[in-house]
């Protein structure tokens, strides 16, 4: 089920992204008392009660011939496009502004839920100031301080009550969805056509063809299949551009309705810096991974490449030494054939049940192979682990203080759980709890 997209949007220095950092609970956005600091939008995942949603920070849409205005504007506006509902905001201190007013006018035009908030409001006594921001025209605003953090809870409440209504799943359970993701022109449509044997999806060596997600139902030897292309997505400072209308999100979005997610590389130009970010989504997304390498016809080889080439990969990609990696060519079809195996195989991983007796002799084997670590004299001490969730399997560890189970010993339980039930292509997630 997609998340809903939250877009925070307003005139530069009225406070979007410390408000976007205090729902993130992060400092992931920029905050600096100069207008236009944030220049691009910038993506994140929040949550309020039960609600899970994507949320967008840009730079202020403002009018006049300053540095990246006319970019930041289009980012804006892309958010907007993209977005569920919309943040509007405003500063409470300096009132109702012409610059207000332009964003106004661009918002009535969307036809999406807006939510007016207006930050900077400090201390009761600032609250009668709020009325004159009735004038924009989307109905109650909501004073709020990101400095202090308050009246927050208001704000997301009322987000949260126009956030869309998703039904269920449009797919069986038993169908195995699968994403592309990619820079563009590493041949993601080119392999959606190889695997569907005809020209569904548009091919060109132009950057960006593809501009939405496609899905693309697909059956073979009887296991069915929806297959999601996805637009390219670009390094930052490109995303703005008009042909770039469909990124980031789009293929965010693409990955939460996938059960597996392909990162594809081009094997003729090498890895880049912005495949280990792509990657990177695919790998807090929790779905399972694979790796693929296309246009490995295009490489001049020998029999030590194929090694060398996956060396390389597992060097840059250590976050995603789980993915097995798969080399073919989509143009000509060469070892395509060695493609949909490794999809069902991580499919079943990342589906994959263990049962509490069998995982717990493992848990013991592995304590007992490496004692649990101790801090201040205190000794972690492991009661008993089961498994609470599966895509991706989640497991919890009970343990006498979850402060003593540091990220090393959670790791080296998780590579004992791997080294016995394989999980090949899926992330594995471990959590201690203290038992009561």
């Amino acid at each position: 089920m997609p998340k809903p997209v939250v877009a925070i949007v307003g005139r530069p220095n009225v406070g979007k992204s410390t408000i976007f950092n205090r729902i993130v609970g992060e400092r992931v956005s920029i905050v600096e008392d100069i207008p236009g600091v944030t220049r691009d939008r910038i993506y994140s995942s929040g949550e309020w009660l039960t609600y899970d949603f994507n949320i967008i920070d840009t730079g202020g849409i403002d009018i006049g011939d300053e540095p990246f205005l006319e970019q930041i504007r289009q980012q804006a506006e892309i958010a907007i496009d993209e977005a569920d509902v919309i943040i509007f905001m405003t500063n409470g201190r300096e009132g109702v502004t012409a610059s207000d007013e332009e964003v106004a006018k661009i918002l009535y035009k969307t036809n999406k839920p807006v939510v007016l908030a207006v930050n900077k409001v400090d201390n009761p006594e600032m609250r009668d100031q709020i009325y004159d921001f009735y004038s924009l025209g989307f109905g109650e605003p909501f004073p709020i301080s990101g400095s202090h953090g308050l009246g927050l809870g208001d704000l997301l409440d009322e987000v949260a009550k126009n956030f869309p209504k998703f039904e269920g799943d449009e797919y069986g359970e038993d169908v195995i969805k699968f994403s592309l993701i990619g820079r563009p022109n590493v041949g993601k449509s080119s392999l959606v056509n190889a695997l569907l044997g005809e020209e569904r999806v548009i091919v060109s060596d132009i950057e960006g063809t593809t501009r939405d997600a496609i899905d693309s139902p697909y059956k073979y030897n009887g296991q069915e299949y929806v297959i999601i292309d996805t637009a390219g997505m670009r390094k930052k400072g490109k995303v703005y551009e008009t042909t770039e209308k469909y990124s980031v999100l789009r293929a965010l979005r693409a990955i939460e309705r996938s059960d597996v997610v392909l990162v594809i590389l081009n094997g003729e130009e090498g890895i880049r810096e912005q495949d280990k970010k792509i990657a990177g989504y695919a790998h807090e997304s929790g779905r399972g991974v694979i790796i693929v390498v296309n246009k490995w016809d295009a490489v001049e080889k020998d029999e030590k490449t194929m090694k060398e080439f996956e060396a390389n990969i597992r060097a840059h990609f250590l976050f995603l030494d789980y993915a097995p990696i798969v080399f073919l060519s989509a143009k000509t079809k060469k070892r395509i054939h060695t493609l949909i195996p490794v999809i069902n195989s991580v499919s079943e991983n990342h589906s994959m049940r263990v049962q509490t007796n069998v995982l717990n002799d493992v848990i013991t084997d592995a304590v007992a192979m490496n004692p649990t670590p101790t801090h201040n004299g205190s000794r972690l001490k492991i009661f008993y682990t089961t498994q609470v969730a599966i895509k991706p399997p989640t497991f919890v560890v009970f343990v006498n203080d979850p402060e003593l189970m540091h990220f090393s010993y959670e790791r080296f339980l998780e590579n004992r759980i791997r080294d016995a039930f394989g999980f090949e292509g899926t992330p594995i997630k471990i959590y201690g709890r203290q038992r009561k």
